[in-house]
């Protein structure tokens, strides 16, 4: 058993029993964004947040531990994901991430946008034309230091 097995018994039950990851987080007292991330396999949980995702997957006890396992961050198959719709992104951050990069050094100075200390927001914008999705991305920025 590891990791990736607990999380595919995540994904199969969620499916069976037709549960929303809104719903999961609001038990688990967290962002839908950062909960949802935890059940995929991608952050870790504490002991309370363990024993609550546990209890609505049913997972066993070993399995419940597997949840507070430090992860190998990063989800995707292959360098360049072919899912489409993690594609779009790949594809925006091909297309804009030198602007991206651009604008935060003009506005920041030399550094990064943390993806630690970071935070995600997702939600349905109503548009007449079709609806859009909203997504805001918070990371903390850290200029690099001279030594």
């Amino acid at each position: 058993m590891n990791r990736n097995d607990v999380t595919e018994k995540i994904i199969t039950v969620k499916v069976s029993k037709g549960i929303q990851w809104a719903d999961v987080a609001k038990k688990v007292g967290l962002s839908k964004e950062w909960t949802t991330a935890a059940c995929l396999g991608q952050m870790t949980l504490d002991d309370r947040q363990a024993k609550i995702v546990a209890k609505i997957f049913g997972l066993t006890v070993e399995e419940q531990k597997w949840l507070k396992v430090v992860p190998y961050k990063g989800s995707l198959p292959t360098p360049v994901p072919t899912d489409p719709l993690i594609y779009r992104w790949y594809e925006v951050v091909s297309v804009y991430g030198s602007t991206i990069k651009e604008l935060i050094h003009e506005e920041f100075g030399d550094g990064i946008m943390s993806a630690i200390d970071f935070s995600m927001d997702i939600q349905r914008q109503a548009d007449p034309k079709g609806d859009r999705v909203n997504v805001v991305l918070s990371g903390k920025f850290l200029p690099y230091k001279t030594y």
